[in-house]
């Protein structure tokens, strides 16, 4: 998408950019790293907000400084009038609240979703997850969390929770200079456990000290839109975490058995409990093991499944891990397929943004070869609709969920 090209707007610190670095962000690219800068100007302070411009002078978004972080400006607004102040932060929330709570009607009291997904909403480093009554709020940007009071009182006033916890993700502090620890920003603290509903089940979620902000939603509709295709006989789930899939695998009668692992001793004990409050105990049995040490002793012990699940953690959190990554991918789904019975299900899943599509689906290709499977893809599905890709920040694109066939 083309700039209007105007001029920069008066009054704004302005960035400029090195020659043929412009393209990605007159394209709406909205990180711009400290590579593509050639000059800020001084006495810019951390939050501070500032218009991008080419090396020409022309101008290409306002967004929010960040000398600490490798992503030196987060764009937000392509138009020049169009200032980041309390006003847009205000539109951009009511645009990402319309969408769960108008369109998609993911509003209940017992009802988990992302209510703001950060760049796929506009909001780059920002995560506001509902759970009922309660917001969990990320932030993955230092500017925005020194625009905290503003967001939690906006919040406040959109969607009126009983309490915004705020909940911090691994390594952030020292990606973006931001001193912060999980606490309560405003009303009553969480529950724990915080009971939710999804698919008619019933699922505990400690939304202080779980993963992520204590439950996977981004596989709500995956969960659902698996069973369909489960064969006969028995399902290995491999990261189980809370149960998400195993729970809705083990009431369809056609499961036989269930056998869920995970490496989290808190993550069993929940998954264990959602069995029990599902009256699913009797189909289900949790194990705790590391998923490579777990899936190679089953391949040496001769076991078989007619369903198998591998949904791990991310494997990579920059792209110099990508490779260890892949290799990573490969084996899990080499010995998953040695596992699986002629005519098996597999759903396989990343979650790690640095892999993309078309390398998962490779890693899948070369795993069947080294298995000596065939493998039928049959549906290639991305994260529920509560967690939307912007276009043109493909990064956004982060969750990768093949359901196939193996013969």
């Amino acid at each position: 998408m083309e700039s209007t090209r105007v001029a920069p707007p008066a009054g704004v610190p302005q960035v400029v950019l090195k020659p043929r670095r412009a393209q990605p962000f007159f394209g709406r690219h909205p990180w711009v790293f400290a590579g593509a800068i050639a000059r800020t100007p001084a006495g810019l302070n951390p939050g501070d907000e500032v218009a991008l411009v080419s090396d020409q002078g022309e101008f290409i978004a306002r967004g929010l400084f960040n000398p600490h972080s490798a992503i030196r400006v987060r764009l937000s607004s392509w138009q020049p009038e169009v200032a980041l102040d309390d006003d847009f932060w205000r539109v951009r929330l009511e645009q990402a609240i319309t969408l769960r709570r108008d369109r998609l009607g993911w509003w209940g009291p017992q009802t988990g979703c992302r209510l703001v997904f950060s760049e796929a909403d506009g909001l780059s480093g920002l995560i506001v997850d509902r759970y009922g009554d309660w917001l969990l709020l990320q932030s993955t940007s230092l500017a925005l969390y020194q625009r905290r009071d503003l967001l939690v009182n906006l919040l406040r006033e959109l969607v009126q929770p009983r309490g915004i916890w705020l909940r911090t993700e691994k390594g952030i502090r020292e990606a973006e200079g931001l001193e912060t620890a999980d606490q309560l920003l405003w009303g009553e603290p969480p529950p724990r456990p915080l009971w939710i509903t999804e698919n008619s089940l019933s699922f505990a979620v400690d939304v202080v000290e779980g993963q992520k902000t204590g439950f996977f939603l981004d596989q709500r509709v995956n969960r659902q839109a698996f069973v369909p295709w489960l064969v006969p006989g028995r399902l290995l789930d491999v990261c189980c975490f809370s149960g998400g899939f195993a729970l809705n695998a083990a009431r369809d009668p056609r499961i036989t058995q269930v056998v869920g692992v995970d490496v989290s001793a808190s993550a069993l004990e929940f998954a264990r409990r959602n069995a029990a409050e599902n009256q699913l105990s009797d189909r289900i049995e949790f194990r705790k093991g590391d998923a490579f040490k777990t899936l190679e002793s089953l391949v040496s012990a001769g076991e078989r499944f007619a369903n198998i699940v591998l949904d791990p953690p991310k494997l990579a959190r920059h792209g110099a891990g990508v490779d260890e990554a892949l290799r990573g991918y490969h084996g899990l789904n080499r010995m998953a397929l040695e596992l699986l019975e002629p005519g098996g299900f597999l759903v396989t899943c990343s979650c790690t943004g640095h892999v993309s599509r078309a390398q998962f689906e490779e890693v899948l290709g070369r795993a069947a070869h080294s298995a000596r499977r065939r493998v039928q893809i049959l549906e290639s599905r991305g994260p529920s609709p509560d967690h939307p890709v912007d276009v043109n920040c493909p990064e956004s694109a982060y969750l990768k969920c093949v359901f196939a066939r193996v013969l």
